[in-house]
C-alpha cells in the first residue's frame, strides 16, 4: 500500500491506474512491494477490468471503496490484494467465526437496546444523561419516522436517591419536549423508580402505552431551589423556580387530564404512587404482569433463547 503511494506520487497516475500497473506485476514495481511479486500478465482480466472502469470515472470514483468492487474475486493475486485495500477502505470488517461462534469482543449492549428502538434511562437527569437520550431520539426519529420507540425509566429525576439535587428541571423539559417533537411514537415503561422531572416523562409518553412494572415506585414532588448568594440573587433564583414548577404541573395536568391546580396541590408535599394508583391518577395506562404485555421484545432475547 505505501508502494501504491509512491507510485501514484512520482508517475502523477490515479489510484485505479497505480493499482492495474502494480497488479501486472513490472519488474520496477512490483518487487518493491511485499507479497505482490506477481508474474507478468498474471492478472491481465483484474487489471482490464479496472482500467475499463477508470476510463469514463470522474475524480470522486477513485475511492478505496469502489476499487475493491472492481477487482476481479477469480484471480488469486487480486484477491490478495483486495484484502490488504479492506484495511484502508475505512468500512467494518466481516465478522469471524469459530465452529459456529463469532469471535469478537462482546456486543455492546447499549448499541443492542439503540437497535432494537429502545431507550432507557438509568440515572438522575443531569446534562449527560439529557444529550444522550435526546441524541437517540432525533438518530430513531431519522431511522424510521413510524416504528415506536420505547423509553425504559428507572431514574430520581433531578435529584439522587437521598433528595440532593443535581440536576435542572430544563433537563427534563428538554427531553419531554423531544419526546413531543419526534414522529414516532414514545412508549414509556417504569421501573424501579421514577420520582419528580422522571414521572413527568413518564406521563409524556403515547396515551395508551404509558406501562410500570408490578414494583415500580412513582412519586410526585416539586422542584427544588439551588439557590445561594445575595438577596436579590436569591429572590430571582426562587422566580425561576417557580416558573419550573407551574411548568411541570402544566405538563403532568395536560398528561393526566386533571386541573392544573389539582396536581400543583399534590405536588406540595411528596407523594408516592404504586403502579395500580398511577393507574388511577392517570398519570399511566396499565401495569406490565408479564411478559405478553411488554410493549417490545427486543430480537436478541429470542436470540438467547434458541
Amino acid at each position: 500500500l505505501v508502494r501504491i503511494k509512491e507510485i501514484r506520487g512520482t508517475a502523477k497516475m490515479n489510484l485505479k491506474t497505480a493499482i492495474a500497473s502494480l497488479l501486472v506485476g513490472t519488474a520496477a514495481w512490483s518487487n518493491g512491494v511485499e507479497g505482490f511479486n506477481v508474474p507478468s500478465g498474471a492478472a491481465v482480466g483484474s487489471v482490464r477490468a479496472v482500467e475499463t472502469n477508470s476510463a469514463g470515472s470522474n475524480s470522486n470514483s477513485n475511492s478505496y471503496s469502489n476499487l475493491l468492487a472492481q477487482i476481479d474475486d477469480a484471480n488469486p493475486y487480486a484477491q490478495n490484494l483486495k484484502s490488504k485495500l479492506s484495511m484502508v477502505a475505512g468500512g467494518a470488517q466481516a465478522e469471524e467465526y469459530y465452529e459456529g461462534v463469532r469471535i469478537g469482543p462482546p456486543p455492546d449492549l447499549p448499541s443492542l437496546l439503540l437497535h432494537n428502538r429502545i431507550v432507557y434511562i438509568g440515572m438522575p437527569l443531569v446534562p449527560a444523561v439529557t444529550e444522550l437520550v435526546i441524541a437517540e431520539l432525533l438518530y430513531l426519529n431519522y431511522e424510521s419516522t413510524s416504528d415506536p420507540i420505547t423509553m425504559y425509566i428507572n431514574s430520581s429525576g433531578t435529584t439522587t436517591a437521598t433528595g440532593q439535587s443535581v440536576g435542572f428541571e430544563t433537563e427534563a423539559f428538554a427531553i419531554a419536549d423531544v419526546m413531543k417533537y419526534v414522529r414516532p411514537p414514545v412508549h414509556t415503561v417504569a421501573l424501579g423508580q421514577a420520582f419528580g422531572a422522571a414521572a413527568m416523562l413518564l406521563a409524556q409518553g403515547k396515551r395508551g402505552r404509558r406501562s410500570a412494572l408490578p414494583n415500580a415506585t412513582i412519586l410526585l414532588n416539586q422542584p427544588k431551589s439551588m439557590a445561594r448568594g445575595q438577596a436579590s440573587d436569591i429572590a430571582i433564583k426562587a422566580r425561576e423556580v417557580q416558573a419550573n414548577r407551574r411548568t411541570m404541573c402544566e405538563l403532568l395536568a395536560s398528561a393526566c387530564q386533571k386541573p392544573v391546580n389539582v396536581v400543583e396541590k399534590d405536588c406540595q408535599r411528596v407523594k408516592y404512587l404504586q403502579p395500580h394508583e398511577a393507574v388511577e391518577y392517570g398519570l399511566i395506562d396499565r401495569v406490565l404482569e408479564n411478559e405478553k404485555s411488554l410493549p417490545v421484545k427486543p430480537s436478541f432475547i429470542s436470540q438467547l433463547n434458541q
